[in-house]
């Protein structure tokens, strides 16, 4: 009887084998690209429905680099990047024009630096490796492009997907960046066990987090000598007299307030003496964003606080000036300012977004943050909903109270636990803001502010690690 094998020639055999292998590689490319869509839905979901989605984004994108060859992995990873960030950041098209789609993609390649690595490790030296490595390869890649690097921006890292519930940042206090270093954890362990072990862990993961959401975070309390009455008016670049007629209407509506607010870039130049005789005239306190020259061409973006007397008391300088645009020279330092209230930490507008600046704030001492904000109407309600979870998060992560006075919306009153107590709505330029700020004492700083810089320091090895592994294959 004649077999089969018998049958067939040599290079029917290798036509077979060759056959084999086009429709493995085939697969490979369907499966790896159903994790990456996964990936995008849960994303999505974790923006528009519930935070805890955002588990379920990394698991896919775990799947991803573990089923993926390097050059799929990059590819998809690199789709999935643009797919997540280009819908909600789309606001940059109307700033920048066709150059938002190299902003996307500079995101996008961060996160795929990520899935690549990740996938390189596992073919490399194997999946335990990939799980021990990849929750330090996401923090220190998140931490590098949220505060290092020129382009540093924090918008839509992990822990940002839990600002409408911050008791998962408040509670476990590690801080945007060591939270998505724990979810990367859970997500890879749920990757490294059976199917049926996975779906227990992923389970658990969201119930955990559902729970973490459902404590009430503790908010401080603190008698009358403690508690900050503050107001502010939405005004997107006022005269001078629409400014005084604005405070005269807080004040006539408000006068309980003990600080007024008013946004970044109030004023072009210094405060006006208009305004420094109103603060005079009414004994109030005035927090204002303006320019103060250094020469002819230069100047500091800075937050003026004007006492009753009607002198600037206190001034702090922008940190980090917004790139591509004429935004003043960034501050040598940061201070608290000493109110009669208690510290209170000064920053301006995107500084907020940084921990790195704020940071050295609360180290400081601060136990409230005070930012006066500038975000133009024309680009759009999605942006300021992005900017607008930055406060509560870094109020969890501090445990400090957040007034943030937008110039056309949408400004909050949040409470040491993250919660928002006041908004503004958008564009709603003349609203007033008015709420309470219960000062409690100095914030804490989160965990993240050394596992962040840790995790670079992996990232560095790792990479180090496979192109050394790579410069040894070569010479072999």
């Amino acid at each position: 009887m004649t077999t089969i094998a018998g049958t067939l020639k040599v290079a029917d055999l290798r036509a077979l084998a060759a056959g084999w292998a086009v429709a493995g590689a085939g697969r490979g490319w369907l499966v790896a690209s159903m994790w990456a869509l996964g990936a995008v839905v849960s994303f999505h979901a974790a923006q528009w429905v519930w935070g805890g989605f955002i588990l379920l984004y990394l698991y896919g994108l775990v799947r991803l680099a573990e089923s993926s060859s390097g050059r799929r992995a990059s590819y998809l990873s690199l789709g999935v990047g643009y797919a997540a960030y280009a819908p909600h950041l789309w606001f940059l098209w109307t700033i920048f024009g066709p150059a938002a789609m190299v902003l996307w993609g500079i995101l996008a390649v961060w996160l795929s630096l990520a899935v690549v690595l990740a996938a390189g490790i596992r073919r490399r030296w194997g999946l335990g490796w990939m799980a021990g490595l990849l929750p330090w390869f996401w923090l220190g890649l998140e931490y590098f492009r949220s505060e290092l690097y020129y382009l540093r921006f924090s918008w839509l890292s992990v822990g940002y997907a839990f600002a409408p519930a911050p008791g998962v940042i408040g509670l476990t206090g590690l801080g945007v960046y060591g939270t998505g270093f724990a979810l990367m954890g859970v997500a890879v362990w749920a990757v490294c066990v059976t199917w049926r072990r996975a779906l227990v862990v992923l389970m658990g993961g969201l119930v955990v987090l559902a729970g973490l959401e459902g404590i009430p975070v503790w908010r401080g309390s603190a008698g009358d000598d403690r508690l900050l009455r503050v107001a502010g008016v939405q005004l997107e670049f006022p005269s001078v007299g629409q400014v005084t007629a604005a405070l005269g209407a807080l004040v006539r509506r408000h006068p309980e307030v003990d600080l007024v607010v008013l946004s970044e870039y109030t004023f072009s130049g210094p405060i006006p003496e208009e305004v420094l005789a109103w603060c005079r005239r009414e004994g109030r306190y005035l927090v204002v964003g303006g320019q103060d020259p250094i020469d002819d061409r230069r100047y500091y973006n800075t937050v003026f606080v004007v006492g009753p007397g009607g002198e600037v008391v206190f001034r702090q300088v922008k940190s980090v000036p917004i790139q591509f645009f004429q935004d003043g020279e960034p501050a040598v330092g940061r201070a608290v300012w000493e109110s009669p209230w208690g510290k209170l930490g000064m920053a301006v507008c995107y500084d907020l977004s940084y921990r790195r600046v704020m940071d050295e704030l609360v180290t400081a001492g601060a136990e409230g943050l005070i930012i006066p904000v500038m975000d133009v109407a024309e680009w759009g309600l999605r942006q300021r909903e992005l900017h607008g979870r930055v406060g509560p998060i870094r109020a969890a992560e501090y445990g400090v109270p957040v007034f943030r006075l937008c110039s056309s919306g949408i400004s909050q009153v949040i409470d040491g636990g993250g919660r928002v107590l006041v908004s503004g709505s958008y564009p709603g330029v003349g609203e007033i803001v008015v709420g309470e700020m219960v000062l409690s004492g100095r914030g804490r700083v989160p965990w993240d502010a050394w596992l962040g810089p840790l995790g670079v320091g992996v990232v560095v090895l790792g990479v180090g690690g496979l192109l050394w592994a790579g410069r040894e294959r070569i010479d072999e």
